[in-house]
């Protein structure tokens, strides 16, 4: 199967992942009514066509927390984002450095921040939980500072984890044990183009950031322990203050969904904010980020950087977010179905047909630069 759009990734990633690993990237919490929303209010957006405006010449450039890149795109924070390819966090970091936009390691990557800096030839972004034991962040912070990486981005919408339904009847959750193991050393047989790659030739097999925490506790059931266990419920606007002694660098606040929240952010001093539910994965039946972005990027934009992600599937999607007050789109579900796809060809693959995309879109809306893009490129309701 040839891909042409990232849905296409999509059903390719299905066909050669393991069940359990495919419904944890694929899936959100409880009834998944917040995953449908972002996707369907985002396509529900209509463009407006325009004509007759001299589209000759386009530049998507911009520039995000003092650097300029090729694209208003980042790649979002994945967990276990790594085991969907050979050391798959290397390769996706390779590919955003080719197409000149930011790459974000998560807290829960399967590759470690050293080996990611090692491979990846250019800065990354690195993302951050708030967690019980501050040592540890603190640690944490200073592997992303002497690995160069340019902005930490602090996930706030994850005192406690979602309830995911799909995990449990995948048997990646719940399932504890050596029954649990079983069940997903048979998914994993059942595809042996990813249990070779992966499963053979992409060893360690852990959570390179959180290892030396688990010791020898490297299994599924225990990283789905260790988050229970060790993610913050007491955390509040009064850890920034944590986060800044350690991070002098941008300080990004993700999981943003409520306008006096953004308000917060923006006083408190962060440099940027990213407007969204987790990808519809932690609480369920809260508004699509495409909902809550007009009111929020209105309120604080000339005060921060506002980035977006949730049920961006194309680069129509893309327009349609910067239309709405965003600065920058964070790609998540969509570069790791590429990744599952190909690896880092893949990924690097689906970046050109989003940029291919966005060039479309903007022609026809008649916009030649980012920064033209507002809500006068929306049909207006």
């Amino acid at each position: 199967m040839k891909a042409a759009s990232t849905l296409d990734f999509r059903e390719i990633a299905r066909r050669r992942l393991p069940h359990f690993l495919f419904e944890y990237i694929d899936g959100g919490s409880y009834a998944e009514v917040t995953l449908r929303r972002n996707i369907e209010d985002l396509e529900a957006i209509a463009l407006r066509q325009r004509v007759l405006t001299d589209v000759s010449s386009l530049d998507l450039s911009t520039r995000l927390f003092g650097t300029t890149q090729r694209l208003p795109l980042a790649l979002a924070p994945i967990g276990l984002a790594g085991l969907n390819a050979r050391r798959g966090e290397v390769q996706a970091a390779r590919a955003a450095h080719k197409a000149g936009i930011p790459f974000c390691l998560s807290t829960v990557s399967a590759c470690p921040i050293p080996e990611v800096a090692a491979a990846a030839d250019a800065p990354f972004w690195f993302q951050l939980y708030m967690i019980r034991d501050r040592g540890f962040m603190r640690e944490l912070m200073a592997q992303a500072r002497d690995a160069g990486c340019s902005a930490l981005v602090f996930t706030v919408d994850m005192p406690v984890p979602g309830s995911r339904y799909r995990d449990y009847r995948s048997g990646l959750a719940g399932a504890a044990g050596l029954r649990g193991a079983a069940r997903r050393t048979w998914q994993a047989m059942r595809r042996p183009g990813w249990a070779y790659d992966v499963g053979v030739r992409g060893r360690p097999h852990q959570l390179g950031n959180v290892a030396p925490v688990l010791g020898k506790n490297t299994g599924l059931e225990d990283f789905f322990a260790w988050m229970r266990n060790n993610f913050d419920p007491t955390v509040s606007w009064r850890d920034l203050e944590f986060i800044r002694e350690s991070w002098t660098g941008p300080l990004i606040i993700k999981g943003i969904l409520d306008v006096e929240d953004a308000e917060a952010a923006a006083s408190l001093g962060a440099d940027g904010i990213v407007v969204s539910n987790h990808g519809g994965r932690q609480l369920d039946g809260v508004p699509s980020t495409a909902a809550a972005l007009p009111a929020i990027a209105a309120r604080v934009r000339d005060r921060l950087t506002v980035l977006a992600d949730g049920g961006v599937r194309s680069g129509l999607d893309v327009v349609r977010m910067l239309a709405l007050g965003a600065h920058g789109v964070l790609l998540g579900r969509a570069w790791v179905y590429a990744l599952a796809a190909g690896g880092e060809a893949a990924v690097t693959q689906m970046l050109q047909l989003v940029e291919a995309e966005m060039r479309v879109a903007m022609a026809l809306t008649g916009r030649t630069t980012i920064d033209r893009l507002d809500a006068s490129a929306l049909v207006a309701t």
